[in-house]
């Protein structure tokens, strides 16, 4: 009888291991999280694939549908494989005590794409095809598991205007959006593709890239103005960008870090330095545990799945302005680095 109570509580504990095999929680550290995420590849489509980083809900038969969300890094955190999740603390998104303010599936798949910045490719339109083949042929590998209702596409900089792009050329797919710090502002025309989505956006005016008052808060104006959904918009600013516990950021552009950590303080409070308003100007105040996951968790979309071609809305001679520019910015620092190695001696 003893030898087969023994044997009972050691399946018992072996069974409980294995569920639990994938559930980790916040204590466990954000590089912890981030060996949760697993590799994929899209397919090639207009000339180019993309790969990705994910992290999946999916417990053993498991039936549930669980909503998607698409993370896109800003410029030079696409150079390698991973890099996306490994420079950002979006893993804190695949945490237990996050996954469970994904209502009402208590979880979601999250997708952290990636640009293959080592080939030239900085979230450029020529990225859109690529891009939406990607999810299509994700959502496809998890259709039993992906609730289409409840795709949501954030991200920071470079990938705040892939943000805005995506969301402007594929309306139909996205629930709602959270662009951060967005190197791109669509235009008075585009931004009515935008008129029925939620959008959260999330900058610092002290950004010294993506500036504030001449380029953020004029996208929040166009966006609102289009918008039908104003009141279900918001707008967070930072008055000096940190980490969650306070401590300062190495740039007042890192203004994901706020969102990364669902938009409060490492002891579930305001977020340092921040503010947040609705469409209509109104203040926000949020309240723990309701910050950006329940707020995306809230909006849905009708959906169906239909796959889509080309670049969607965005068509041949629309505005694709940047915020700033990319290749100026890479020509820059080549230039600095030849002449740094010129004065070393190292190159003539």
């Amino acid at each position: 009888m003893k030898k087969l109570i023994a044997l009972f509580l050691a399946l018992t504990c072996i069974f409980s291991v294995c569920i639990g095999a994938n559930a980790l929680s916040m204590a466990d550290g954000v590089e912890a999280l981030k060996a949760e995420f697993v590799a994929g590849e899209g397919p090639v489509s207009g000339k180019y694939s993309i790969d990705y980083s994910y992290f999946s809900p999916v417990k053993e038969n498991d039936t549930t549908k669980y909503p998607l969300v698409v993370w896109l890094h800003g410029m030079g955190d696409g150079s390698e494989v991973g890099k996306p999740v490994q420079k950002s603390n979006v893993a804190y998104w695949a945490s237990d005590e996050f996954q469970a303010r994904f209502k009402p599936a208590g979880g979601a798949f999250i997708l952290a794409a990636r640009s293959r910045e080592e080939n030239g490719h900085f979230w450029s339109d020529e990225m859109l095809e690529p891009l939406r083949a990607a999810i299509d042929a994700f959502i496809a590998e998890n259709k039993d598991n992906i609730d289409l209702s409840r795709i949501y596409v954030g991200g920071y900089s470079m990938g705040g205007k892939m943000t805005l792009k995506m969301a402007v050329a594929y309306s139909d797919m996205f629930a709602a959006a959270f662009p951060i710090c967005p190197a791109w502002s669509p235009s008075e025309d585009l931004c009515e593709y935008l008129a029925d989505m939620p959008i959260w956006l999330t900058s610092s005016k002290r950004d010294p890239l993506v500036n504030y008052f001449m380029g953020v808060s004029d996208t929040w104006a166009k966006i609102t103005v289009a918008s039908n959904v104003a009141e279900d918009c918001r707008f967070s600013t930072l008055t000096k960008v940190c980490y969650e516990d306070g401590t300062k950021t190495a740039s007042s552009h890192h203004a994901w870090y706020a969102v990364n950590h669902d938009m409060f303080s490492s002891e579930n409070g305001d977020y340092p330095y921040m503010s947040t308003v609705n469409g209509v100007g109104e203040d926000v105040i949020l309240s723990y545990p309701d910050g950006m996951i329940s707020w995306l968790s809230s909006h849905t979309s009708d959906y169906d799945g239909t796959p889509i071609e080309g670049k969607g809305n965005i068509k041949e001679g629309d505005s694709t302005e940047n915020l700033i520019d990319v290749n100026g910015i890479l020509d820059f620092f080549r230039l600095l680095f030849k002449s740094l190695f010129m004065a070393l001696g190292i190159i003539k």
